[in-house]
C-alpha cells in the first residue's frame, strides 16, 4: 500500500483566514494518523494576483499554527513545462477557444443552456468545430467533454469526507452537467483543473484534502487522471466554515483573517477551539 501524503496548495493572493486553518489543520492531522506526511504547495499560477508578501504569511501562518512540513515547497509557477507536457497529451480531446464571457452569455439562447456547472455557466460549445493547429496566442484550451467521457470511460472514486464511500459519474452528468472545461487559459499558461491534477501525481498524493466547495470539480479531476494515465487519489471534502450570515469565509474577510486574529491576541489553541467548539481539534 502506498504512503498516505497529502497536501495543503493555498494561493498567494490574499491572507489565510479560518477556513484555511481549518483545512490545514484536518490534513496534517490525517496525515499524521494515517502515519504519513502533509504537504505545503503554493498555487500561485494567477501571477497576476499573487505577491510575495501573501506567500510569506502564509508561511508564517501555518508555522503559528504548529505545522511543518517537507522541503522544498512546490511552487505552481515553476512547474509550466510538466503542464505544457499534460496539455499536449490531452491535445487530441481539445480544441481553442476565442470566446469572452460576454459571447458565451449571448450565445446561450435555448431554454436549456445557461445552466451552471462547477467552473459557473457551462460552455455552449460555439468553438467545438475548431481544431488545435488553428490555435492563437490569445485563444483559451478547452476539453472536448463528449470525446473525453467517451475515451475515459466510466469514472469512479472514493471520497473519505462527507458522505464518505465510493462514486460513480455518468458521461451524460461531465456532458451535460459539466461541460467542456478550461484546461489552459490566457496569461496563466495551465487551469486549476489541469495543474491540480499533474501536481498531485507528481507529489504522490493519495488523498486530497479540501473544502465541500471543490466537491462538484472532483469529477473532472478524476477524468484528468484517467486520460493522462496518472493514479487516481483518494478525496476527502470537508465542512466550509462560514461567517455569522452563512456566507462561506473568502481572502476579503479580514476580520476573519489568522493574521488579524493573531494581531487581537488570540492563540493558536484559541483557533482550534473556534473551529471545533463542540469537541476536542484533531492537532
Amino acid at each position: 500500500m502506498a504512503r498516505y501524503v497529502t497536501r495543503f496548495a493555498p494561493s498567494p493572493t490574499g491572507p489565510l483566514h479560518l477556513g484555511h486553518a481549518f483545512s490545514a489543520l484536518t490534513a496534517w492531522a490525517r496525515a499524521r494518523d494515517a502515519g504519513g506526511t502533509a504537504l505545503l504547495r503554493i498555487e500561485d499560477l494567477d501571477r497576476s494576483r499573487a505577491r510575495p508578501e501573501w506567500e510569506a504569511r502564509i508561511f508564517e501562518d501555518l508555522h503559528w499554527l504548529g505545522l511543518d512540513w517537507p522541503r522544498p515547497v512546490i511552487r505552481q509557477s515553476d512547474r509550466q513545462a510538466a503542464y505544457d507536457a499534460a496539455l499536449a497529451r490531452l491535445a487530441p480531446l481539445t480544441y481553442p477557444c476565442r470566446c469572452t464571457r460576454a459571447d458565451i452569455r449571448a450565445a446561450l439562447n435555448a431554454p436549456q443552456e445557461g445552466a451552471q456547472g462547477p467552473d459557473g455557466i457551462i460552455y455552449p460549445g460555439t468553438c467545438r468545430h475548431r481544431r488545435m493547429e488553428d490555435a492563437g496566442p490569445d485563444d483559451t484550451i478547452r476539453l472536448d467533454m463528449a470525446r473525453a467521457m467517451a475515451a475515459a470511460g466510466p469514472l469512479t472514486f472514493v471520497e473519505t469526507g462527507q458522505a464518505p464511500g465510493p462514486r460513480t459519474v455518468t458521461a451524460e452528468h461531465m456532458i451535460r452537467g459539466v461541460g467542456d472545461v478550461i484546461l489552459s487559459r490566457r496569461g496563466m499558461g495551465a487551469a486549476y483543473h489541469l495543474a491540480v491534477v499533474v501536481d498531485d501525481a507528481h507529489q504522490n498524493v493519495t488523498e486530497a484534502v479540501r473544502g465541500a466547495d471543490l466537491a462538484d470539480a472532483t469529477p473532472i479531476h478524476v477524468l484528468l487522471s484517467r486520460l493522462l494515465g496518472l493514479p487516481v487519489p483518494q478525496y476527502h471534502h470537508h465542512r466550509l466554515i462560514r461567517d455569522a450570515a452563512g456566507r462561506r469565509l473568502a481572502k476579503r474577510d479580514d476580520a476573519r483573517a489568522l493574521s488579524t486574529l493573531r494581531d487581537e491576541g488570540l492563540t493558536p489553541h484559541d483557533i482550534r477551539r473556534l473551529l471545533w467548539p463542540d469537541g476536542p481539534a484533531p492537532l
